[in-house]
């Protein structure tokens, strides 16, 4: 399985790349703190896997990075390539990058 780090998903960001940021944590963790990704919650990831682009990247990110691998396998399963896990998810980029974001 491909892993991004929290950096390198930063610099994605500022750069201005095309990808695809799916959120697959419940409604209630994504009001608490987001990073602006399209929220699926993996019980839902296949059912909504049209909302996938299957040809731009896709990071996949959850709390710690555990649902967010989860959700990965489920989407290979359906032919699903261009997939990279978030490394240690929102508690990561909160550690790493912004400090002041609220988590749980």
């Amino acid at each position: 399985m491909k892993e991004i780090s929290v950096q390198e998903l930063k610099d994605k960001m500022d750069a201005g790349e095309d990808f695809q940021l799916i959120d697959v944590r419940e409604d209630f963790e994504y009001e608490m703190s987001n990073l602006s990704g399209e929220l699926i919650p993996l019980s839902g990831i296949l059912i909504e896997s049209g909302k996938i682009d299957k040809n731009k990247p896709a990071i996949i990110m959850c709390r710690s990075g555990k649902r967010s691998a989860a959700a990965i396998m489920q989407l290979e399963q359906q032919g699903f390539t261009d997939l990279y896990n978030l490394k240690g998810g929102i508690l990561a980029w909160a550690d790493e990058i912004d400090p002041e974001m609220q988590v749980y």
